[in-house]
């Protein structure tokens, strides 16, 4: 990792009668342009991520999605499905006067990096992604539902659905839309808590035993919960169930790294796995002592590869 930086320009692009969106940028304003796009949906960017980038080399460019982070209104799922995040990612490479870049994505990130490369392949130099994600049902029952990493974690699942009924125990998700947008705070707070504390528990390859409750107000935490739910709830907005895969032949020209921590409970290798045989310019790098989370050794590590040897490809 790098040293603590600060960005070089910041502020905020509107993006709809309704959303304005927060966006940063780091490191050499004549550097390679690198977007960075964070996690959930919902998750927000941080200032530890801007220590992934080399700042002589890289002019990384981090914003918060619809709802998260600094981007206004927080915590909104009004007019946020994916299309229009694809849509903000052109908006905000078109007023930084960017003519192409790589984009780099973990989890969620990786499903948006995904998204906007095939919906825009002339303008992405090359994707990096870690623990990815295909936005498919079945990884979704997997993380959520009760035969799959539940199986794994069995006493911090029942933590996650204590609140649910047995017949919600079944689809946790509509159950925790309700408790989300419910008009009382103290429902939300519960419903966040139970839904983050989850997801974070299983992350690591040494998880947290027994994590606390570790949002005492809304001012954090309700935006990953809310609209995770939020688009999980509609299938992410695609399509088809397979999508990405099916159109990869759109993206099979652009180089692709994907790191992926061998025990990933929450994006299960498999996904990485298939991805990679439809993309002949993509290299696999497992991580034998990782789970999900970038800050995890391993993991940030491989980052740190990618990056550098990324850096080295797309300036010859």
């Amino acid at each position: 990792m790098f040293p603590s930086i600060q960005p070089f320009n910041s502020g905020y692009l509107q993006v709809s009668q309704t959303h304005n969106l927060y966006y940063e940028e780091v490191g050499n304003p004549l550097g390679t342009p690198i977007l960075f796009l964070h996690g959930g949906p919902g998750g927000g960017i941080n200032t530890y991520v801007r220590r992934f980038f080399n700042p002589n080399h890289y002019r990384a460019i981090l914003f918060d999605q619809r709802g998260s982070g600094k981007s206004t209104p927080y915590a909104c799922i009004e007019e946020n499905t994916t299309h229009d995040l694809i849509n903000d990612i052109e908006t905000l490479r078109k007023k930084l006067n960017i003519e192409s870049w790589v984009v780099m994505g973990g989890s969620w990130g990786s499903t948006l990096a995904l998204l906007y490369a095939i919906h825009h392949p002339k303008c992405v130099k090359a994707l990096i992604l870690r623990g990815v994600f295909l936005a498919r049902p079945c990884e979704i029952d997997w993380l959520y539902g009760p035969n799959g990493a539940a199986r794994i974690f069995p006493k911090d699942y029942s933590y996650f659905v204590a609140d649910l009924s047995e017949e919600e125990k079944k689809n946790p998700i509509p159950s925790f839309l309700k408790r989300l947008t419910d008009a009382k705070p103290n429902v939300q707070l519960r419903a966040v808590n139970d839904w983050n504390r989850w997801e974070m528990g299983i992350s690591q390859l040494i998880p947290v035993e027994e994590p606390e409750d570790f949002y005492n107000t809304l001012d954090e935490g309700l935006a990953i919960a809310r609209i995770e739910v939020h688009y999980f709830t509609h299938n992410s907005f695609l399509p088809s169930e397979n999508y990405i895969l099916d159109n990869c032949d759109a993206i099979t020209h652009i180089p692709c790294e994907i790191i992926q921590g061998r025990y990933d409970i929450v994006c299960p290798p498999q996904s990485a796995y298939e991805l990679h045989q439809k993309l002949p310019l993509s290299n696999l790098h497992i991580i034998a002592d990782a789970g999900h989370s970038s800050v995890e050794r391993g993991i940030s590590q491989g980052l740190h590869a990618a990056l550098k040897k990324i850096q080295l490809m797309v300036r010859k």
